[in-house]
């Protein structure tokens, strides 16, 4: 099946650009990927499903209308965040986190505009950050998440809601004890919560979304958010926010950007990528404690953090491969051209 076809179509060539920007999310510029993922969500809620289409077609409508790069256009690059920002918005806005609440049509005029706001701080991030080499990731998102969430409460015609949605550790039961749905439902929480998706079987659709484009990310976001269990278990974490995925969300993107997407996957890389997903996990629980005052969630913060600190640091390092951004595609292929070389 030829997946890029539709890239230059007259007509379908906008849907594709905005399902790979649901793919890119978790690194795959894959328009069928983005599809299974689109179903995952609105397997748990349409309304979430719906904001995800509307976000992302804003961050990507907005650079075509500003002339943005047509080939970061057409590999999903300048909808992701957008799609992302409209969900955070509506979730942390909502009476119900877990299936979302129709936004009002001031908080949808709101929303669009937010998402609208990532692509011009994309492009203003990754021009910051092309002397590194390095991707500006989900931070659009993080900065004007927190930014127009901050806001809400200063404007009296958008409901802010009661924040639902526990935002730090400190904030659940530390008796509970582990047991096994804390495994299963946790892991499947975890990759679910990248899309605010509080539904461990939608997460488990998300992987498979993920592993259509690469079976390597699907297995290192699947790593990533075991290892953050396992720390988080070893360590005392609360079982209700273990159970939640809060503790494996931020540790899987960790794990998808170091296990062979940005950095060739070699035995050395692998373990590089581990070690980010343990201190993912634990940067969630400090940044969350620091953000608890002010009720602000962590959302990908501690992936981007950690993965930036780790793909600069990598250059000195000579066992570390490096891959550039523009000619990262999937783990499969970033390993494959390397072996070709040498």
């Amino acid at each position: 099946m030829n997946l890029n076809r539709f890239q230059e179509h007259s007509t379908l060539g906008f849907v594709d650009w905005s399902l790979r920007g649901i793919g890119q999310v978790v690194f795959q510029n894959n328009p069928l990927s983005g599809l299974i993922i689109l179903a995952a969500i609105v397997y748990n809620s349409w309304i979430y499903g719906l904001i995800l289409v509307v976000g992302v077609i804003t961050g990507t409508a907005t650079a075509c209308i500003l002339l943005a790069d047509r080939s970061l256009i057409r590999n999903g690059l300048f909808g992701f965040n957008g799609a992302l920002v409209g969900v955070a918005l509506v979730a942390f806005t909502s009476e119900d986190f877990r299936r979302g609440s129709l936004p009002s049509a001031h908080m949808f005029i709101y929303l669009v505009f937010a998402a609208a706001m990532t692509s011009i701080v994309f492009s203003s991030i990754s021009t910051l950050l092309a002397p590194y080499k390095v991707a500006a990731l989900t931070m659009p998102f993080v900065l004007v998440g927190w930014l127009f969430l901050f806001a809400v409460l200063r404007f009296s015609s958008i409901e802010a809601g009661p924040l639902s949605k526990p935002v730090s550790p400190d904030q659940y039961e530390l008796v509970t004890a582990y047991v096994l749905p804390t495994w299963y439902m946790g892991v499947g929480n975890a990759i679910g919560q990248i899309f605010f998706q509080d539904n461990w079987i939608a997460g488990y659709l998300i992987l498979v979304g993920i592993a259509i484009n690469s079976r390597i990310s699907a297995f290192m976001a699947l790593t990533g958010a075991v290892v953050a269990e396992i720390v988080a278990m070893a360590f005392g974490a609360p079982e209700g926010a273990i159970r939640d995925g809060l503790y494996g969300y931020n540790a899987a993107l960790t794990g998808i950007a170091l296990g062979g997407f940005f950095l060739v996957l070699t035995t050395r890389s692998f373990i590089y990528a581990v070690f980010g997903m343990i201190v993912s996990t634990w940067l969630w629980a400090s940044v969350a404690i620091f953000l608890a005052p002010i009720g602000m969630p962590v959302l990908t913060s501690t992936f981007v953090v950690v993965t930036w600190a780790m793909l600069i640091g990598q250059y000195g390092f000579k066992s570390l491969i490096p891959i550039p951004p523009a000619e990262a595609t999937t783990p499969e292929e970033g390993r494959s051209r390397h072996l070709s070389k040498t």
